[in-house]
């Protein structure tokens, strides 16, 4: 089978790993990849976003399925696009139809599914610009902390937690004035809940589905969870905590509704939704849906994961997945994301790397890197990931940050305390 994958960090780099393992991948393209990507495929420079240019490489090169990571293309209804098409509706898109990727696209949009199908999430009102009077009064009657949510793709920036209502009444004003641009048109004001947080994957055909590893991500740069959010600074698998009563909760009222509303509002949907959860007492609320894995969580889940995933992707399309059973490392793994200095706010790129050759223990995945010549610099604030197995999460852990002072670059920052929290 002839893959087309796309995206350019650290799940990409995850998924290319573990496609390329298959006997099923007969070529592998990445669009547009990185420097890790390349070593177990054929990097293209093609924007995810541009679909005409991926349908004409998609004919010439005869490619038969489209792995899609990131969101946005699915969101611009990467699906749509192909499936409507005679020439190109043979080849297999692994992700939803625009209508399944509003769960990510909207946030307004997905709590109005949680509502219908009796899924347990905060409480919530939406407000646009039309509304900001009733939107401020609303906030007059709520208890701190208060949480802001841009309804659209907001780079992960959009949600915003807020001690003091007055700074939240003018934070809603802001985000309705343009704030995130169009995605902060409409506001989603959610009530704040409190407890800790994991991560479920389900891979879904639209009718039957498979649980993959959980996992649980940090997101703060700073080691104790301080300081400013992030795209994730690590990752850890299992998770303690997520023990076989709460997933029999997260399955009865979460994965299975989602399914059913899916099947009632007749959305295709052949891909992977990725729900971030929050366990509040013993019992699991939805945070939110994404339309695609997440990063770095997929650095720790495929690992993690046995099975030949391309057969489990291929199987979304013959309706057998149902009969596919997960197999999965019952060993820990985490990961641990380098990160350059200054981010998550203004960093540098192009800081030559070193150290690739010695690592021992751990598996490398490339996130913001390119190839110069023959080097390898960094060029994006997430700049790889070292994920490794252990017996617990401690061993896990001391051989990921042990790597991580093996690579080398200027301005490198790591935490070193990802899962220890969980011990």
């Amino acid at each position: 089978m002839k893959i087309l994958l796309l995206g350019s960090g650290g799940r990409e780099h995850a998924f290319a790993w573990k496609i390329s393992q298959s006997p099923l991948c007969k070529k592998l393209f990445i669009a547009p990849g990185n420097a890790g990507t390349k070593q177990c495929g054929e990097n293209i420079d093609l924007s995810p976003n541009d679909f005409e240019s991926l349908a004409d490489f998609a004919l010439k090169e005869h490619i038969e399925m489209i792995m899609v990571g990131p969101e946005e293309p699915l969101v611009r209804g990467i699906w749509d696009y192909f499936n409507k098409n005679k020439n190109l509706n043979h080849i297999k898109i692994i992700g939803p139809s625009a209508e399944g990727a509003k769960l990510e696209g909207s946030k307004a949009y997905a709590k109005a599914f949680m509502a219908e199908n009796k899924i347990p999430t905060a409480a919530y009102q939406e407000f646009t610009k039309a509304t900001l009077a009733a939107g401020l009064a609303y906030l007059n009657d709520q208890p701190t902390p208060i949480v802001l949510k841009a309804d659209g793709l907001a780079a992960g920036k959009g949600v915003l937690i807020l001690e003091d209502r007055e700074v939240a009444k003018a934070e809603l004003e802001n985000m309705l004035n343009g704030k995130f641009g169009a995605a902060s048109e409409r506001v989603v004001v959610e009530q704040f809940l409190s407890g800790i947080e994991f991560s479920v994957f389900v891979l879904t055909d639209g009718m039957h589905y498979q649980i993959l590893p959980v996992a649980k991500d940090y997101k703060r740069i700073g080691e104790g969870d301080t300081g400013l959010n992030t795209g994730g600074m690590g990752a850890v698998s299992p998770v303690p905590f997520v023990d076989e009563t709460l997933m029999q909760k997260v399955e009865t009222q979460i994965i299975r509704p989602t399914i059913q509303g899916l099947k009632n509002r007749n959305i295709t949907y052949k891909g992977f939704i990725f729900i971030g959860l929050i366990k509040v007492g013993d019992d699991p609320f939805v945070i939110e849906y994404n339309c695609r894995m997440g990063d770095p969580e997929t650095e720790v889940v495929l690992p993690r994961l046995k099975n030949d995933l391309l057969e489990l992707l291929d199987s979304l399309y013959k309706t057998d997945l149902n009969i596919k059973a997960i197999e999965q490392d019952e060993r820990f793994a985490t990961t641990v994301m380098l990160v350059s200095g200054g981010y998550p706010e203004a960093y540098e790129k192009n800081k030559k790397m070193s150290g690739f050759n010695i690592i021992k223990n751990s598996i490398l995945f490339h996130a913001g890197t390119k190839e110069e010549g023959e080097n390898i610099l960094t060029n994006g604030g997430r700049v790889c990931a070292l994920t490794s197995f252990g017996d617990s999460i401690e061993e896990a852990l001391q051989h990921s940050n042990a790597n991580a002072e093996v690579i080398q670059f200027e301005g490198k920052n790591y935490r070193r305390d990802i899962g220890l929290d969980l011990i």
